[in-house]
C-alpha cells in the first residue's frame, strides 16, 4: 500500500494538466491580417492580447490580402514615398530570406484605395483625385481596361474604397460621399446603384466602406461614420443591420468588414478609443461573441486567416 500512496494525487495532477491543455487548445483565438497604421499578420488570443506578431510590412496600408500562394497583396497609403499611394504584391522570405516585392503599381493621382488580384493573374484597384477611376493592371506593370468611377470629385478621399470584381465581370465600388454603391459593366457603364442612407436619418453618415457579394446576391457593407454594418438583398433592400447601440458601443466607424464561414461578422471599429474594440465579431442575431480590445493601432480593413487554430477557407468574403 505505502508505494501506492502518491498514486491518487499524481492521477489528479495529471488530470488537471490535460484539462489545462484541452481548456488552452479551446481558447479562443483569431490570426488576422491587419492594414492600417500597422500592417501586420497577428496572433490573437487571451494570453496575448496585443497579438503576436508573425508577420509585419513597414507601410500604413489601406487594405490587404494574404493570397492563396501565401504572398501578401497590399494597398499602401500615400507617403513620402509613394506620394500616389501604391499597391505591392509581396513574396514572403523564409529561413533568414527577405521579403520580396514581386509586383508593384505606383498611383498617378492622390491615393490607391483597393486592391484585388483576380483568377486571371490581374489586378484591379482604384484610384482617387481629379479623375476617380478603376484600372486593372496586368502583371507586366500595363493597364489591360479600366474606367472612369461615377462619383463625386470635390473630395478625393471620400470618392471610392474596396472595389470588388464580380465573376461575370461586373464591379461593385463603394462611394463615400455619393452615399451610393454603384455595379459597373466591364465598359464602365452604372448598371444599379443602392442608396446606402439610413432611411429617416438623412443626418447619418453613412458612408459606404465595403460591398461585399453574399452567396444569395445580397450586399454586406460597413457604412463608416454611420457606425453600422448592413445588409441589403440583391435588388437593394435593406434586410439586416447592427448598429453601435446593439454592440454597447463596439462600433465606431465601421470600416473593413468579413463575413465568416459560420455567418457570424467581424468589424473593424477604425476610430475607437485607446484601448477599445479594434474588431468586433457578431452573430446573425447581433450578439458579440469575440472582440479584440487592445492598446494598439487602429485597424483600417483586414483579413481572418484562422479561428481557433481553423484556417478560413477561400476566397474571403471581405
Amino acid at each position: 500500500m505505502p508505494r501506492h500512496r502518491h498514486a491518487f494525487p499524481v492521477a489528479v495532477c495529471l488530470l488537471l494538466a490535460s484539462a489545462a491543455i484541452a481548456a488552452s487548445a479551446a481558447a479562443p483565438s483569431r490570426r488576422v491580417l491587419v492594414c492600417g497604421p500597422r500592417t501586420a499578420i497577428v496572433e490573437i488570443d487571451a494570453e496575448t492580447s496585443a497579438g503576436r506578431v508573425e508577420w509585419s510590412w513597414p507601410a500604413n496600408t489601406r487594405e490587404g490580402w494574404v493570397l492563396p500562394d501565401g504572398r501578401i497583396l497590399l494597398a499602401l497609403s500615400k507617403s513620402p514615398a509613394c506620394p500616389g499611394g501604391a499597391a505591392v504584391e509581396i513574396e514572403r522570405g523564409t529561413e533568414g530570406v527577405a521579403d520580396r516585392v514581386v509586383w508593384r503599381y505606383d498611383g498617378t493621382q492622390e491615393e490607391v484605395n483597393s486592391i484585388q488580384k483576380t483568377a486571371a493573374g490581374t489586378y484591379v484597384l482604384t484610384e482617387a483625385g481629379p479623375n476617380p477611376r478603376l484600372v486593372e493592371i496586368g502583371a507586366d506593370g500595363k493597364a489591360v481596361g479600366g474606367f472612369p468611377l461615377a462619383c463625386q470629385k470635390a473630395n478625393a478621399h471620400m470618392q471610392s474604397r474596396m472595389a470588388r470584381r464580380q465573376p461575370d465581370g461586373t464591379t461593385l465600388v463603394p462611394h463615400l460621399l455619393d452615399f451610393a454603391i454603384v455595379r459597373y459593366a466591364a465598359d464602365g457603364r452604372e448598371l444599379a446603384r443602392i442608396d446606402t442612407h439610413v432611411p429617416g436619418e438623412p443626418q447619418v453618415n453613412s458612408w459606404p466602406f465595403t460591398a461585399i457579394v453574399l452567396a444569395d446576391g445580397g450586399i454586406l457593407a460597413g457604412l463608416t461614420n454611420g457606425n453600422r454594418v448592413v445588409e441589403f438583398d440583391a435588388s437593394g433592400k435593406l434586410r439586416w443591420q447592427v448598429t453601435a447601440a446593439d454592440t454597447g458601443g463596439a462600433i465606431n466607424d465601421a470600416c473593413g468588414v468579413q463575413r465568416l464561414p459560420g455567418g457570424n461578422t467581424m468589424i473593424a471599429s477604425y476610430h475607437v478609443g485607446t484601448g477599445g474594440e479594434r474588431l468586433v465579431e457578431v452573430t446573425p442575431d447581433r450578439k458579440v461573441v469575440w472582440a479584440w480590445k487592445a492598446d494598439v493601432p487602429a485597424v483600417h480593413h483586414f483579413q481572418v486567416l484562422a479561428i481557433d487554430g481553423v484556417a478560413v477557407p477561400g476566397p474571403a468574403l471581405r
